[in-house]
């Protein structure tokens, strides 16, 4: 090849990334990975508190349904999840909410638990449907969310508005 040849095409430079670039990227992708991962995951106390707002909104929005359609709602909760009833007005049982995507069963990540605490200022068994009227006259009622070391009440007054707190009781 003559010294024409040699100017119009040059040398061929390697193509590719060695491997110390790879490897460097690599490890950029698995920092970034894990730090998303960590702020993802949160802890027990954000979790019961998002899931305890969550449940609070679902129980003001079943009670105002209740009033608006005239139809007897109820909530319930049997340790790892939380589901919304309503009453046949002819054969007086209860049946799932299936037309309301805020009233669908929720089953709460673990080691969430949600529980029914009192109603009408009595205790109450795992699994009882605490009723919400049409007329808006309910009786109160708590139900607490746990998880770890974080207990939250949900508790619910006359008006059928939610009260969430921290509750240092075991």
């Amino acid at each position: 090849m003559g010294p024409v040849a040699a100017a119009r095409f040059p040398p061929p430079s390697p193509a590719g990334f060695t491997l110390v670039e790879v490897l460097v990227v690599l490890v950029i992708l698995a920092l970034a990975a894990g730090a998303a991962a960590f702020a993802l995951r949160g802890d027990d106390r954000d979790r019961a508190a998002r899931e305890a707002r969550r449940f609070a909104g679902a129980l003001e929005h079943a009670a105002a349904r209740a009033q608006v359609r005239a139809e007897t709602l109820g909530a319930s909760a049997d340790g790892d999840a939380w589901r919304f009833w309503r009453r046949d007005p002819d054969s007086g049982r209860w049946a799932p909410v299936a037309d309301d995507d805020v009233l669908a069963a929720r089953a709460l990540p673990p080691p969430l638990t949600v529980a029914p605490l009192h109603y009408a200022g009595q205790p109450v068994d795992a699994g009882t449907i605490v009723p919400l009227r049409p007329s808006g006259r309910n009786d109160p009622f708590a139900f607490v969310l746990a998880g770890g070391e974080t207990r939250i009440m949900l508790a619910a007054d006359p008006l059928n508005r939610i009260t969430v707190t921290p509750d240092a009781a075991p």
